[in-house]
């Protein structure tokens, strides 16, 4: 039987979600983001998408802890997504759940991997 202690386990067994289209992203892509407290329940809850860091924060967040798609298609914005996807920190299987959809993902990251 498993552990929930186990590293990894919650990753594992965690119901991620992904949109159909990368073209439902449709997020802001200025301006303050306040995370709803469904997706993110801590003090901290406002992301500057002028801040590079702050977007980092957010999308990893978005995309690990959202409850519907409705969550990603309000809060994420596509342009913004494929420019930082190689810099998201990411359970390897929800990450391989959105590069399995969208191999244009996968692509970006190794073309960044290989420039290293």
């Amino acid at each position: 039987m498993p552990s929930f202690a186990e590293p990894g386990f919650y990753a594992a067994h965690r119901p991620y979600h992904v949109v159909a289209t990368l073209s439902e992203l449709r997020g802001p892509s200025e301006g303050i983001v306040t995370l709803p407290a469904t997706v993110h329940w801590g003090p901290w809850r406002d992301y500057d998408l002028s801040d590079s860091d702050h977007i980092l924060w957010l999308y990893s967040r978005v995309l690990r802890e959202a409850n519907s798609v409705a969550d990603l298609t309000s809060l994420l914005d596509a342009g913004i997504l494929k420019q930082v996807w190689r810099e998201l920190v990411l359970p390897t299987n929800l990450r391989g759940m959105w590069e399995a959809r969208f191999p244009e993902l996968r692509q970006k990251r190794s073309a960044a991997l290989a420039k290293r």
